[in-house]
């Protein structure tokens, strides 16, 4: 592949003798590339109202990238509902609750929208020392609540920047009864999760008992979804439906049980994992998710060249496979049973 460059050799000297001058490092290459982009916004004579959009969200994200570097080893659930939701609620109450076991007894932290409702119940029963809340600037909800560090609030002008920041910095997904931006965000959620374009990640849908927000939601869902076939069968093990708070941290928590992470290296999927499959299982998984592998077979590897230069989680166990990349609800399924080791 060409190297991204203005084409013009004076110039694209200079930018790397720029980036060179103000530090250099791992990242020259693609900081070259960024200020690329920006002088070809120029060229284009780009209108201004783009512009500025591309620069307030370049900046939008630095921020945050820097804020959770220093947790980057501290698994972060994010926590989602509706902001009109009264102290006095079941579903506030369940809310705090969660957040608190997430953090005191799993050891995790908390991320959330950092209004009020819900959002403030996540913060609440986490601690400001555990809580971090991403903002988003709206005319009628401008402050965060209490329970969130200066230095751990972030405040987003644009929904998209924020919403990556949510997902990117995400282990797992918790949702209580919201309006329209609980639905997107748990509808957003799922078909991340469901096209591959994010981390495989428990989602879980938490409300009181007899609330029947999430069963009516989860009645469009069958009936509607995958009654038309709109979506299958598989889709539906992405996510998990829960009336107690401790079952709740559990399918979370579950998740991770043995399952670590994963990454795609030469076109193939590995799975990261703490104790990995013996032959036996392996043998038992190509027979059983053999529907899911383009080519070739499941099979357990040391890690890769790749995931070694970049010290890509290099003590943990691993299998590799060609997955087709479409059936993530099977792929769900593979994890649950590795989870089981």
């Amino acid at each position: 592949m060409s190297p991204y460059q203005t084409g013009e050799p004076e110039l694209d000297k200079l930018i790397r003798e720029l980036v060179s001058e103000a530090g250099g490092g791992k990242n020259s290459d693609l900081v070259q590339e960024m200020i690329t982009t920006a002088l070809k916004l120029l060229r284009d004579d780009a209108n201004r109202g783009d512009v500025k959009l591309a620069n307030a969200a370049l900046k939008e994200m630095r921020y945050p990238f820097r804020v959770f570097s220093s947790f980057k080893d501290v698994r972060k659930v994010s926590i989602f509902g509706s902001a009109r939701t009264p102290a006095s609620s079941p579903d506030y109450k369940m809310a705090a609750e969660f957040a608190a076991i997430m953090t005191r007894d799993r050891n995790w932290m908390v991320i959330t929208g950092a209004g009020p409702g819900i959002m403030e119940a996540g913060n609440e029963g986490a601690g400001s020392e555990r809580s971090f809340g991403v903002n988003i600037r709206l005319p009628f909800e401008a402050d965060a609540n209490p329970h969130v560090l200066p230095d751990r609030l972030l405040n987003f002008k644009y929904f998209f920047t924020r919403k990556l920041i949510f997902v990117k910095e995400s282990h797992a997904f918790a949702l209580f009864p919201g309006g329209f931006g609980t639905m997107d965000e748990a509808f957003e959620a799922l078909t991340l999760i469901q096209t591959g374009k994010s981390q495989m990640a428990p989602v879980v849908l938490i409300e009181s008992e007899g609330t029947g927000y999430w069963e009516t939601w989860e009645q469009f869902v069958r009936e509607d979804l995958l009654g038309n076939g709109m979506i299958t069968i598989h889709d539906l093990d992405l996510y998990t439906h829960a009336h107690d708070v401790t079952e709740a941290a559990d399918a979370i928590c579950d998740f991770y049980g043995n399952y670590d992470s994963q990454r795609y290296v030469d076109g193939k999927l590995v799975l990261r994992m703490q104790r990995g499959p013996d032959e036996v299982l392996v043998r038992d998984l190509n027979a059983e998710y053999g529907d899911i592998v383009v080519s070739g077979k499941i099979e357990r590897i040391p890690p890769t060249e790749a995931e070694v230069a970049d010290e890509d989680a290099p003590g943990l166990d691993r299998i590799r496979f060609e997955f087709d990349r479409r059936h993530f609800g099977r792929l769900r399924q593979l994890i649950n049973q590795l989870n089981t080791l």
